[in-house]
C-alpha cells in the first residue's frame, strides 16, 4: 500500500492537476475541463483531464491508467467528484472502488446534483478528504462552468486592444493595427479557450474577421462565433458566413428582420440563427445570454466593437475584462474606449498583469 502524501506536496501536485485541466478548456461541452492526478509515494501514476464532448470524466481516466496503483494513493482532484448516477457509476464511487486513500479536492461543485455529496461519498467510505487546496486558482479555470452553473449563462471575457490615448480606433478606417504580433498570438489563445466569441454586427461589416484560432496545430480549436445582428445585416458573401460549415457561426438577429431569401441563403452554407428580443432597438443581451447558457456555452469571449462593449457593460453582464494597450496612439478621429484602467468598476479586481512584446495586459475579474 502506497504512503499517504505529505500534507507540504498538496499544492504542487494541485497546481500540476490545474495546468493539466487547462488541456481540454473549450472542448468539453457542458461538462467542465477538470484535472486529476494519481499519486503514490510522491510519483504521479495516474493522469486524466475530462475527455474532448465531456466523457469520460478526468477520474476515470486518472484511474484506469493508474490501474492497481491507486489503491492507497492519493487522488488531487480539481473540481468535486460528481456523486450523481447516470449508465455509469459517479467518480466518487469509483475512486472509492479503486482503494485510493485520500483525496484533495480544490473547486467545490454547485451543481445540486453534487453540491457536498461527492465529498461525503468519499467521507463515508473512510477516505480522508482535504477541501479548497489552491481553490482561487481552480475556481479561476473553472470559472466558465462555474458561472453557467450559478447565474445560468456563460462567464463574459471583454477584451479590449486600446491606445495609450484611450482609443479603440478610428472612426474613418476598418480594423487598426493597435497591437503587435505577441499580443495578437495571445488573444488567438484566448478563442482557442474560449467555448464562443461575440462580435457586434458592426465589427463584422466594417473588418469582415474570420474569428478563429490560427495558431499552428490549434486551427480546429476555433471557437463558435456569434455576432448580434439585430437587422439582418450581415451579407452572405461575408468571411463568417462563407467558413460557417468549418467553424460553427450564430448569428442572433429578430426573426421578423431577417429576409427570408437571405436567411435561407446562409442557412444553406451552415449558418444558425438564434432568435432574440428587442430592447429599445437593441438585442436584449441578458435573454441571449441565458439561451447561451441552455445551449452548454460555459465562456464567452466578447472581441469586438465599442458600442457592445458598452451594452456588456451597462447590463452588468461582464464577468472577467482583458485590456491590451498598445505602444502607440491613434490621435485625431478615433474611437473612445468605453473602459480603461483609470475606470474599472470597484466589484472587479486586478487577476494579473503581463506584456507581450511591448504590449501591456491588465486582467480583472469580478469580486461579486
Amino acid at each position: 500500500m502506497a504512503e499517504p502524501m505529505p500534507v507540504g506536496d498538496d499544492h504542487r501536485f494541485m497546481a500540476a492537476a490545474i495546468r493539466l485541466s487547462r488541456r481540454h478548456l473549450g472542448l468539453t461541452g457542458t461538462n467542465p475541463s477538470v484535472g486529476t492526478l494519481i499519486v503514490a509515494d510522491g510519483v504521479i501514476v495516474g493522469r486524466g483531464v475530462t475527455a474532448i464532448g465531456g466523457r469520460p470524466h478526468a477520474e476515470t481516466q486518472a484511474l484506469t491508467e493508474a490501474g492497481e496503483r491507486a489503491r492507497g494513493a492519493t487522488a488531487y482532484v480539481t473540481l468535486e467528484p460528481c456523486a450523481h448516477h447516470g449508465r455509469t457509476p459517479p467518480c466518487a464511487e469509483a475512486l472509492v472502488a479503486a482503494g485510493v486513500a485520500r483525496v484533495v479536492g480544490a473547486a467545490a461543485d454547485p451543481d445540486p446534483r453534487v453540491a457536498g455529496q461527492g465529498y461525503a461519498i468519499l467521507r463515508r467510505a473512510g477516505i480522508e478528504v482535504v477541501e479548497g487546496v489552491l481553490v482561487e486558482q481552480a475556481a479561476d479555470q473553472l470559472r466558465g462552468y462555474l458561472t453557467r452553473s450559478l447565474k445560468r449563462r456563460p462567464e463574459v471575457t471583454l477584451k479590449l486592444a486600446v491606445s495609450p490615448d484611450g482609443l479603440l480606433g478610428r472612426r474613418t478606417q476598418g480594423r487598426v493595427a493597435i497591437t503587435g504580433e505577441e499580443t495578437r498570438r495571445q488573444v488567438h489563445l484566448m478563442r482557442a479557450e474560449a467555448d464562443a466569441i461575440l462580435v457586434g454586427i458592426g465589427t463584422a461589416l466594417a473588418d469582415d474577421p474570420e474569428l478563429t484560432c490560427r495558431l499552428p496545430g490549434l486551427e480546429s480549436r476555433s471557437p463558435i462565433r456569434i455576432v448580434l445582428d439585430r437587422a439582418g445585416r450581415l451579407p452572405a458573401t461575408s468571411k463568417l458566413v462563407v467558413t460557417a460549415r468549418s467553424v460553427p457561426t450564430w448569428v442572433a438577429a429578430l426573426p421578423d428582420r431577417l429576409q427570408p431569401a437571405l436567411r435561407a441563403e446562409m442557412e444553406a452554407r451552415g449558418v444558425s440563427f438564434l432568435a432574440v428580443e428587442n430592447h429599445e432597438n437593441r438585442i436584449a443581451l441578458p435573454e441571449l445570454m441565458e439561451d447561451l447558457g441552455a445551449r452548454g456555452i460555459g465562456t464567452l469571449l466578447v472581441e469586438g466593437g465599442a458600442e457592445t462593449a458598452q451594452q456588456f457593460l451597462a447590463e452588468d453582464l461582464v464577468d472577467r475584462l482583458v485590456l491590451f494597450t498598445g505602444a502607440k496612439a491613434i490621435g485625431d478621429d478615433g474611437v473612445p474606449s468605453p473602459i480603461s484602467r483609470d475606470t474599472i468598476p470597484a466589484d472587479f479586481q486586478l487577476l494579473r498583469e503581463s506584456r507581450f512584446g511591448r504590449d501591456a495586459c491588465h486582467e480583472w475579474v469580478r469580486t461579486s
